[in-house]
């Protein structure tokens, strides 16, 4: 009676947790748009100025340039806090805070001042070195390897944001049949019929089993997508995890094997179902372990989506 009292607590909690999921969905996958115009301190436009912008959170760069009318406009981006930094030649390099508001255009417009520009290493006599307090973009935080427009790295860069977006997104959808699985394995026992003379077998199609058997298989491919395109983006040097992000990712140690677990415990649980025997041994802890998952799974989604849902609460 307690075991059974407990479960209807969790599954409560779980339809508490998805009256949330809505506004989660909507704070993750609601891209942001950040645009803005850089001039100098007299109000001209400054053409062909490189800007870096960086996920204060992820550590993620993506980088463009001004147009001839000293705009910029960097779409798609996902919502947090960054360091948007501008360089141009003739102007000390200036680095800006921005909050990115998801599903929104965001702007930014950055002033220069004039200053001493940067230039490539080369020899100088010592009377001639460029001041050692002489602004630059390694001063700020960037590695000399980021801040000389490699076609690679950007292109590296771009399939990382756009492999995390998709994670993202199979992450959420994955929740749903996750959630489901869990729901019917409390009714999930297989209908018997007894031949004259012969062991009971099951009664194909007549059950809630079937249906927990291919809500499990759902959720397993789809989780399956969702960590490759995490586990395959491609890296930044150097970036350590830090805050929800980490938090994040501590959590993949417990509904990663949570996952696999589930699904061994699954399969020997289904096959003492169809043998007629009751559900025994290791096999027995097939629901607990389901249970612990899929907490562990909502709260990696509740760590990176919480915090940005609370900074639209605050604006």
């Amino acid at each position: 009676m307690k075991l059974k009292a407990a479960r209807i607590v969790f599954e409560v909690g779980i339809l508490v947790f998805l009256l949330l999921v809505p506004n989660l969905l909507r704070a993750q996958m609601a891209a942001a748009t950040l645009s803005g115009t850089i001039t100098d301190s007299s109000g001209r436009v400054v053409a062909d100025a490189k800007i870096s912008v960086k996920n204060v959170e992820t550590g993620q760069l993506i980088g463009t340039q001004t147009n001839p009318a000293g705009n910029y406009n960097l779409p798609n981006l996902a919502p947090g806090d960054y360091a948007v930094s501008v360089s141009a030649e003739g102007f000390a390099a200036k680095t800006s805070d921005v909050m990115v508001a998801g599903g929104a255009r965001n702007t930014a417009n950055i002033v220069l001042q004039a200053g001493q520009p940067e230039l490539p290493a080369a020899p100088q006599p010592a009377s001639q070195a460029a001041p050692p307090n002489a602004p630059s973009m390694q001063s700020l935080g960037f590695p000399a390897s980021q801040t000389q427009g490699s076609a690679q790295e950007q292109a590296q860069l771009n399939r990382r944001t756009h492999m995390l977006k998709v994670h993202q997104t199979l992450g959420l959808i994955t929740l749903a049949p996750m959630v489901a699985t869990v729901f019917t394995g409390g009714g999930a026992k297989a209908k018997r019929s007894r031949v004259p003379g012969g062991p009971s077998v099951i009664e194909p199609g007549s059950t809630a089993l079937d249906t927990h058997v291919a809500l499990g298989a759902a959720t397993g491919v789809l989780y399956a997508a969702t960590a490759y395109y995490a586990i395959f983006a491609p890296k930044v040097p150097g970036v350590k995890p830090k805050g929800a992000i980490r938090l994040h990712r501590d959590l993949e140690w417990v509904h990663g094997p949570g996952m696999v677990l589930t699904g061994i415990l699954g399969i020997m649980a289904y096959q003492q179902e169809n043998a007629g025997e009751k559900v025994h041994g290791i096999a027995s802890q097939h629901g607990t372990v389901a249970d612990v998952t899929l907490v562990a799974y909502a709260a990696s989604i509740v760590a990176v989506s919480w915090p940005i849902h609370l900074k639209f609460w605050e604006r």
